[in-house]
């Protein structure tokens, strides 16, 4: 069975960083438990604790070696969860004046929980 794709997240801007590494343009692979997969930005991915850890070429975990992470959460969870961290990594320097989307209102009832409780264990 082929993997299911799911969309591919990417910064809406160019995400400012004064210690960007040779391999910040790398994509890296998430996977959900129902087979779907995310590419997401290495950049993008760091923001996370769990995923950084993950793809630390220092720790020598198979998932930095093969760009590729799965999480013990469904697509939808897990979609979610890389939106966050991608609005995460486009808004945490902006300027104090500039306006910030909510981003609570993207976020269905119906997964506001499980989305909780994966952001509490950082995925």
């Amino acid at each position: 069975m082929a993997d299911k794709v799911g969309i591919i997240l990417s910064l809406p801007r160019e995400v400012h960083s004064t210690t960007q590494n040779a391999g910040d343009d790398d994509w890296v692979r998430v996977t959900s438990t129902d087979g779907f997969s995310f590419l997401v930005k290495r950049k993008v991915a760091v923001k996370s604790g769990t995923l950084k850890s993950m793809l630390d070429e220092d720790m020598k975990f198979a998932e930095a070696a093969h760009k590729t992470c799965t999480t013990d959460n469904r697509s939808v969870v897990t979609e979610k969860f890389l939106e966050y961290i991608a609005w995460k990594a486009t808004y945490e320097n902006a300027p104090p004046k500039e306006e910030i989307p909510d981003f609570f209102e993207r976020i269905p009832p119906e997964v506001a929980l499980e989305l909780c409780a994966s952001l509490y264990i950082s995925i």
